[in-house]
C-alpha cells in the first residue's frame, strides 16, 4: 500500500460515477455493439458520441458543475447557520506573499484554507508548518498545477493526486480533505482517485479572478457581491493584488456579521458531503 493510499484511509468513501458519467458509460457500450450488429448505419452511433464528448468537454470546462461528480460550492448549511465562510487561497505557498497574508489573517483572526502546490509544499516545507500552526488549513491543489492537467489519463492524474497528498501529510502530519483542480477544470477521470484517497471536490461561490485582475476594487466587489454565510471565496496567496484586497474583503465579511473559517472547520460535522 503506497503514501497516500494509507494516509487517506480513514477518510475514504465507496465511489459512485455520477449520473452523466454514467449515461456517457452506457451510451459508448450502445454506440459499440449498433456498430457491430448495423455497421452501414454507423453515421448514427458516431454521431451521439461525438455528441456526448461535447458535452463531456462542457463539463470539464465548467468549474462549478457536478456533472462529473459532487461539487462542493458553499459551505453546509450548519456552517451557515453559524455564520461562517470560507477563504480559500490557491497556488501557494509563495515565499515572499504567503507570510503577509498569514499576518493579515491572524490581525482579523480569520482562518482560511490553504490550496497548496504539492511541488512549492515540499520546496517551502516551513511555510506550509506555519500555516497550519495558525489554524489554518492545507489542501491539495496537485503536486505540479500542470495547465494541462484536465487532459491527463488515469496514471498521471493518479500520481498528480497521490503525491500532492503524501506531500502535504508528510509535513503537516493531516492527509488534506479536499481538492481543487488546477484552474477548476475537471478531468472526467479524476472522482474515483479523489473517493480512493479520502477527498472531496472544492470549487466556490465567487472568485475574485485576481490572476487576471490588477484592480483590487474590482476583485473586493467580485467577491463581496452578494456576500452571505456559507460562501466559499477563492483568491490566490501568490497573487500580489490579493494583499489590497484582503483587509477591505475582511473589514466586510465583519460588517456582516460573519466569520471566516477553515474548510476543515466549516465541514467537521458533514465529513461525507
Amino acid at each position: 500500500m503506497n503514501t497516500a493510499t494509507a494516509i487517506g484511509g480513514e477518510n475514504r468513501r465507496r465511489w459512485s460515477p455520477a449520473l452523466f458519467v454514467r449515461l456517457s458509460v452506457i451510451l459508448h457500450a450502445v454506440a459499440v455493439v449498433a456498430l457491430a450488429v448495423h455497421p452501414e448505419l454507423w453515421a448514427w452511433p458516431v454521431a451521439a458520441v461525438a455528441a456526448n464528448h461535447i458535452l463531456l468537454l462542457g463539463a470539464v470546462l465548467w468549474p462549478r458543475g457536478s456533472w462529473l461528480g459532487p461539487n462542493l460550492l458553499r459551505l453546509p448549511a450548519s456552517a451557515a447557520r453559524r455564520g461562517e465562510i470560507c477563504l480559500s487561497f490557491d497556488d501557494g505557498p509563495d515565499p515572499s506573499l504567503t507570510p503577509q497574508i498569514l499576518e493579515l489573517l491572524d490581525r482579523y483572526q480569520a482562518k482560511a484554507s490553504f490550496f497548496c502546490i504539492g511541488e512549492k509544499a515540499e520546496a517551502y516545507p516551513e511555510l506550509v508548518k506555519e500555516i497550519a500552526r495558525r489554524g489554518h488549513s492545507v489542501e491539495n491543489h496537485s503536486y505540479h498545477h500542470h495547465n494541462a492537467f484536465a487532459l491527463f489519463g488515469w496514471t498521471r492524474l493518479k500520481r498528480e493526486v497521490e503525491s500532492a497528498q503524501a506531500a502535504v501529510a508528510a509535513i503537516t502530519g493531516r492527509p488534506p480533505l479536499f481538492f481543487r483542480a488546477p484552474a477548476g477544470f475537471r478531468p472526467p477521470l479524476l472522482d474515483p482517485i479523489l473517493t480512493s484517497v479520502g477527498l472531496r471536490y472544492v470549487s466556490w461561490t465567487r472568485r475574485g479572478f485576481d490572476m487576471v485582475s490588477s484592480d483590487p476594487q474590482r476583485i473586493l466587489r467580485r467577491l463581496t457581491r452578494g456576500l452571505a454565510a456559507g460562501d466559499l471565496l477563492l483568491l490566490h496567496d501568490n497573487a500580489k493584488v490579493a494583499l489590497a484586497v484582503l483587509p477591505a474583503l475582511l473589514d466586510q465579511v465583519s460588517a456582516h456579521g460573519l466569520r471566516s473559517v477553515s474548510l476543515a472547520t466549516a465541514c467537521e460535522e458533514d465529513p461525507a458531503g
